[in-house]
């Protein structure tokens, strides 16, 4: 509805010169920028099984908002599971991706957190307002459970709104100049890994079994050197994929599981002790099985990776109560875990550039989609703007 004026008011006139009326903006460097936006290229989810490039309305920055444009946005598992099977939080259409790295593009009037210009990466999990998890720092416990790329808007598009929440309350982090986008889009990933390791209690000199090494097990075994661990194990079912990750710890002691059996092989080498901390990244009812098999007394088994169309998981919980052992699982991540992650790669204490195997414009993104699911590689990396 139009506002009336009173008698008193004029309309506001169309000028060449001067003042730019309220259709335009006045820029920094003394240019002016019509209110009307272009569309945009995005890849929405249409349905199951059918990711498709659209145009889109360019969105408008609310008060309490940011929009970023992406620049690297990797592809995680959790997005082909979407793709394929979809998720009680997703609803279709919608965009997804949430391992993004970018760069803001404008700024709401209200927002002082962040400015244009800012290069940033983003945990996905976002806290809520009045929840007792996000109250003490543990938004990734959220009551609603809300993600970037879930219910909040996702990365696979040119322009991305970070809705009030996210900007109040997300584990957003700004980047150093230092840090390409391509290899900082990692770092959501690797706060997953670097929660899960803190979760376990990982320490100097700790023992430790990594179940599969696709990209998160990688990650694992080249983070605990930098939680001081002392004898790692590391197990792949796939001979291809077990050689791959053997650039990431060259020392450890990697057991192809096609070809030995994980239990009898760890319980032997520790002299029937087992390990101090087993982290299962490969979902499935048989690395959580024999991840409580081999933990020793007063261990910790971190149950990483989540099962997807398997069987639930049956054990002897003697195995548990007469170890003592401690059993957990992993969900996301929080702000410390991202801000670590950060300091990492750009400190080249991670480096990046080992995981990122091939990279996709947006309009590839079903090329994208299927190389990462031909485990050819560790990450693949979509980008937006190309």
């Amino acid at each position: 509805m139009q506002p009336v004026l009173s008698s008193s008011e004029k309309a506001p006139k169309l000028s060449l010169s001067g003042t730019p009326p309220p259709c335009m903006l006045l820029l920094s460097n003394g240019k002016t920028k019509h209110s009307r936006r272009s569309p945009l290229k995005a890849a929405v989810l249409e349905e199951l099984e059918q990711l498709t490039i659209v145009e889109k309305p360019d969105p408008v920055c609310g008060d309490d908002e940011v929009i970023i444009a992406p620049q690297a946005v990797s592809v995680c598992g959790s997005d082909v599971r979407i793709f394929h099977y979809g998720n009680d939080r997703v609803e279709t259409p919608t965009v997804i991706g949430h391992e993004v790295a970018g760069k803001v593009i404008e700024v709401g009037g209200n927002v002082s957190r962040f400015k244009e210009g800012d290069r940033i990466v983003m945990g996905a999990d976002v806290p809520s307002e009045n929840c007792q998890w996000s109250l003490v720092g543990q938004g990734n416990l959220s009551e609603q459970n809300y993600a970037i790329g879930y219910q909040f808007d996702g990365a696979f598009q040119q322009k991305m709104v970070l809705n009030d929440l996210t900007v109040k309350l997300g584990a957003v982090v700004k980047i150093p100049e230092n840090l390409e986008y391509d290899q900082a889009c990692i770092a959501e990933p690797l706060a997953c890994a670097i929660h899960g390791l803190e979760l376990g209690q990982m320490g100097l000199g700790k023992s430790m079994c990594v179940i599969g090494l696709g990209p998160i097990g990688c990650m694992v075994l080249e983070l605990s050197r930098y939680y001081g661990a002392g004898k790692v194990f590391a197990a792949q079912r796939s001979r291809g994929r077990l050689e791959m990750a053997k650039d990431f710890l060259p020392d450890a002691r990697f057991i192809c599981t096609e070809e030995e059996n994980l239990v009898d092989t760890i319980m032997a080498e520790t002299d029937g002790e087992g390990v101090d901390f087993v982290i299962t990244t490969a979902g499935t009812v048989q690395a959580q099985a024999d991840a409580i098999q081999i933990v020793r007394k007063r261990g910790y088994v971190n149950l990483f990776a989540g099962l997807k169309n398997e069987p639930p998981l049956t054990i002897d919980s003697n195995l548990i109560h007469y170890r003592e052992a401690f059993v957990m699982g992993t969900h996301g991540c929080n702000l410390p875990d991202v801000e670590k992650a950060v300091t990492l790669l750009a400190g080249g204490k991670i480096d990046a550039r080992k995981y990122i195997t091939k990279s996709f414009p947006l309009d590839e993104i079903n090329d994208a989609f299927a190389f990462h699911e031909s485990r050819q590689g560790l990450k693949v990396v979509v980008r937006p703007q190309d």
